[in-house]
């Protein structure tokens, strides 16, 4: 590079010193343009875990006894989310059960809903 050109951060347009492969003037820059440059995907994951955990600790807290049934408007009420699930499984006999990690849930009669734990955690 000639004495004419001098490289400049990717962040802040400063002009760099050291190393010729540098892209960044300092660790302040270099983390403010990795951070900007992955928040989208950062925070659709954290709103997504957020939700999966939320979900848990309803489930946990409705189903102290490991198997219960509860209404889809006590699950609504307290901000479950039904669009947010770990995993499902499927019996023989084609009913889907919703898990959010080791925390479950099956759809049963008219807006009720089964809740139970897998039993491998």
């Amino acid at each position: 590079m000639s004495l004419g050109q001098q490289k400049r951060c990717e962040e802040c347009g400063s002009i760099i010193m050291g190393r010729v492969d540098k892209r960044f003037c300092s660790d302040q820059c270099r983390n403010t343009f990795n951070n900007r440059l992955n928040s989208d995907v950062t925070n659709y994951i954290r709103n997504t875990n957020h939700a999966l955990r939320k979900n848990r600790r309803i489930l946990m807290d409705l189903n102290p006894a490991g198997k219960t049934k509860v209404s889809r408007d006590k699950l609504l009420a307290r901000g479950f989310d039904f669009a947010h699930f770990t995993s499902t499984y499927t019996t023989k006999e084609g009913s889907a059960y919703f898990f959010c990690y080791e925390q479950g849930y099956l759809p049963i009669e008219k807006d009720y809903f089964l809740l139970v734990i897998k039993k491998e955690f």
